[in-house]
């Protein structure tokens, strides 16, 4: 069927033409074309080995082989960063062999995994030493300070005893102690954690039976425990013990609360000299430790040169190497033979890349390159820039274009913004945006090569959404005469005046027009004061999302009338596109140009009650509120047309279908002469692969379904844009509230503190409000009525993406 009539092909309306492709590649050039495939990235291949498991696959061990490599290059870049280096710019690029990198790659790890070994062995040591000296130097402060104590009580004693020699109040016999019965007390140093000293001293106390003297100091900084290598706040501790019991109880509560022991000599020349040799061993590691590091990274700035390069090249390997994997054999076992999708427009590209991979191969035989016949539905493949792929991307988030179905993404360019305008007009709030999504696509080039947080990313990424959005909530802010909810006299003077010389009923009463010529562009200002002009406003907004949303479902049903003559679906055009659009255009466009012609007439009818009528009783009088002659004749004609237009879409398609499958199998019946059983036996082949199973039952049910849905679909995606309205007016109430309720309140005042307390809250609660808050509101709301209300009515979004093989598509290594 020839259409009424077309549009022109763009190539972004509908996707690149797609051919299946057949290539036969001789094995000895097949590494090196796919090589060049994956350099030109314009073929999705195939995978002609679905019933093989990765490791049952030719190429199964290279690939493993390129996977450990990955291993060893992520270590060197973990090494890289945890040493505080960066990758080095790559100096001309040295042909290195996979097998040279391989043992290459090797002996680096080794080298750097006995370095790294020996580093940490030596940090714990010296951490360690570092404690040990701690625990000598601080420890030392209670001996010292107990001998001390001990020296003055002994001197206070002998004093004492001198004195009381003779005396009648001295004792008779003075005690004697043996000093083989005197107790031994033995005792541990350490360092605890601050965090565990409370507890650790309490257990203590509790597995002694309070038979234990515990003195704790603490650190004055953070040392480094050698377990973690974290830096921890600790105490250093000693406990003092009586019997080989509490020593054991101690040190098993030690081990469990991670309290690092230390051997502590009694005698203080011991004790310094100990802490002298080791003052002198926590030097020399240091200095082993510098040089250790010295040494390793001399051999990682050696690498970082070349890393990025040796990364890339195991990358393409392994990506190579993973596509001839989809490639199956031919009967001779001397050529690959690969299947994939190919722009119809790229050929010439593929089939140049495809020489030259065989003439620097050195091949006697070139790579067959055919094109196949195949039933089966291709990728979809849109060539986009980067101002077009945020746009595809809010399509493709809903679902992908069939092939070669209507792309979504052409009118959501205009619509989206658009719409996310109506809802968020304000051109003071459109400028902030313009002017942050300015300064996004000024330093596109520095933003590009960086990696951004998941919101940052996300935004950067809409750069050009926000753009158009900003211009579009510009342009529809001077429409409303909103500036931060402040109207101005832009374009010229008002039409209206105050009923008084004071204006103080302009609030209450209202405003009279005193001139016929309306306000040159946008609202009058003087409507978002006035009481009798305010109702009309938001009236304005109301009407104004219904006509805006019945011209973007009628432009989805004109949509679904291309896609249906593009697939040659003659059903589709007469039984699903002519009902919907008179269905839909008998009512709501109807009510659409009611509304036009009550605000070109300037006339007061109730079109509530037209409407309404307009049902209940279609061929009563509507008196006052008749906009046109004839237009109770034309009501009946078009609630004709919309109760004709439910049955048409009913019932109709079913029963084409269920005659069309009567016919075809008629037809089956009657047979062609045979000349043999073989051929019988080929065309019986034949019509079971044509046959189709038809229901009529299911065929039913599905149209009842989708007939249904639409006509109540109509309904409630009508009402749907009223949240346009909803939205438009929550956003400006808002705006109004924090400026007259914040800013002007807090000037009134005339008080500079207070001023600036109220400007700080009001610029806080713009950001944060209305501009972050209430853009990703109405950026879903947008979102919603394209998904929805828009795309239901023409977009089956079920196709899948045109992934190529690409290097330049390839996922970083981490």
């Amino acid at each position: 069927m020839a259409p009424f009539f077309s549009i022109p092909e763009m190539s972004l309306l509908r996707s690149e033409d797609m051919n299946l492709v057949q290539l036969i590649i001789p094995v000895e050039s097949a590494h090196g074309t796919i090589s060049y495939l994956g350099e030109l990235g314009l073929l999705q291949f195939e995978d002609l080995n679905l019933d093989k498991s990765p490791f049952q696959r030719t190429y199964a061990n290279q690939v493993k082989r390129c996977i450990e490599m990955v291993r060893k290059l992520r270590y060197l870049w973990e090494q890289l960063r945890k040493a505080g280096l960066s990758a080095a710019r790559s100096p001309p690029e040295i042909d290195i062999d996979l097998d040279e990198l391989e043992i290459k790659l090797g002996e680096l790890e080794a080298e750097l995994r006995e370095l790294d070994g020996n580093l940490e062995k030596l940090k714990r040591t010296h951490s360690e030493l570092t404690e040990y000296l701690l625990v000598l130097s601080k420890a030392s402060t209670f001996f010292e300070a107990a001998r001390n104590g001990a020296t003055s009580y002994q001197r206070e004693s002998s004093v004492s005893s001198m004195t009381r020699e003779g005396s009648m109040d001295s004792p008779l016999l003075l005690e004697q102690t043996d000093p083989s019965k005197q107790i031994k007390l033995g005792f541990i140093a350490g360092l605890i954690a601050k965090t565990k000293a409370a507890s650790f001293e309490r257990i203590l106390f509790r597995a002694t039976r309070g038979n234990l003297f515990y003195k704790q100091l603490p650190l004055d900084e953070p040392v480094t425990d050698p377990a973690t290598g974290v830096k921890v706040e600790k105490l250093v501790f000693v406990c003092f013990y009586s019997g080989e019991r509490a020593r054991t109880k101690i040190t098993k509560i030690c081990e469990a609360f991670g309290a690092n022991r230390y051997s502590f000599p009694e005698e203080h020349g011991k004790r310094w000299q100990l802490k002298t040799e080791v003052a002198s061993r926590v030097t020399e590691i240091q200095s082993t430790i510098d040089a250790s590091i010295l040494e390793r990274d001399t051999v990682l700035s050696a690498v970082s040169y070349q890393l990025e390069q040796w990364t890339t090249l195991v990358q393409k390997e392994k990506a190579i190497y993973h596509t001839l994997n989809m490639l199956s054999f031919d009967v001779t076992k001397k050529c690959l033979v690969g299947e994939a999708w190919c722009p119809v427009a790229a050929k010439v590209k593929v089939q140049d890349a495809l020489r030259r991979a065989a003439s620097d191969s050195n091949s006697q035989v070139s790579t067959i390159f055919q094109v196949l016949h195949s039933e089966e539905l291709p990728p979809t493949y849109f060539k986009v820039n980067k101002f077009t792929e945020a746009f595809q991307q809010i399509v493709d988030a809903y679902g992908v274009p069939r092939y070669k179905e209507i792309n979504p993404g052409v009118f959501t360019i205009v619509t989206f913004p658009f719409l996310f305008a109506v809802m968020f007009g304000d051109w003071g709030h459109g400028i902030c945006i313009l002017l942050a999504t300015l300064w996004l696509v000024y330093n596109e080039k520095k933003f590009g090569t960086q990696k951004l947080g998941d919101i940052m990313d996300m935004t950067f990424g809409g750069r050009y959404v926000l753009l158009l959005m900003a211009i579009f909530s510009i342009y529809t802010g001077f429409i409303y005469n909103e500036f931060f909810s402040v109207p101005f006299h832009l374009f010229g003077d008002s039409a209206y005046r105050c009923r008084t010389p004071s204006c103080s009923d302009a609030t209450t009463v209202g405003l009279i027009k005193y001139r016929e010529e309306p306000y040159p562009f946008g609202v009058d200002p003087v409507w978002h004061g006035s009481r009798s002009e305010l109702p009309f406003l938001n009236s304005l907004k109301m009407k104004m999302s219904i006509i805006l949303g019945v011209i973007q479902m009628m432009l989805g049903i004109i949509l679904s009338y291309f896609n249906a003559t593009f697939f040659r679906s003659s059903l589709d055009v007469w039984f699903q596109f002519v009902p919907q659009i008179l269905f839909l255009g008998s009512l709501f466009g109807y009510l659409s140009v009611l509304i036009i012609l009550k605000w070109v007439t300037g006339s007061q009818a109730d079109l509530y009650h037209v409407m309404i009528y307009m049902f209940l009783s279609p061929t009563s009088d509507i008196g006052d509120n008749r906009l046109f002659k004839g237009q109770e004749r034309v009501q009946i004609i078009l609630l004709l047309i919309s109760f004709v237009a439910v049955p048409w879409m009913l019932l109709p398609k079913p029963l084409i279908l269920r005659k069309q499958h009567l016919e075809k199998l008629q037809g089956r019946g009657y047979g062609v002469l045979r000349s043999s059983d073989a051929d019988a036996l080929d065309i019986d082949l034949d019509h079971e692969h044509e046959h189709e199973e038809f229901e009529f039952s299911e065929a039913f049910v599905h149209q009842m379904i989708h007939t249904i849905e639409f006509v109540l679909g109509a309904v409630s995606n009508t009402a749907s844009y009223l949240r346009l309205w909803a939205l438009s007016l929550a956003h400006a109430e808002l705006s109004a509230v924090f400026y007259e309720r914040v800013l002007l309140l807090s000037w009134s005042y005339h008080n500079p503190i207070i001023l600036l307390v109220g400007f700080i809250v009001f610029l806080f609660a713009t950001i944060g409000v209305l501009l972050v808050m209430e853009t990703l509101s109405a950026f879903l709301h947008a979102l919603r009525l394209h998904w929805v209300e828009f795309q239901n009515k023409f977009y089956q979004g079920d196709g899948y993406q045109f992934s190529p093989f690409a290097f330049s598509s390839l996922e970083d290594i981490d």
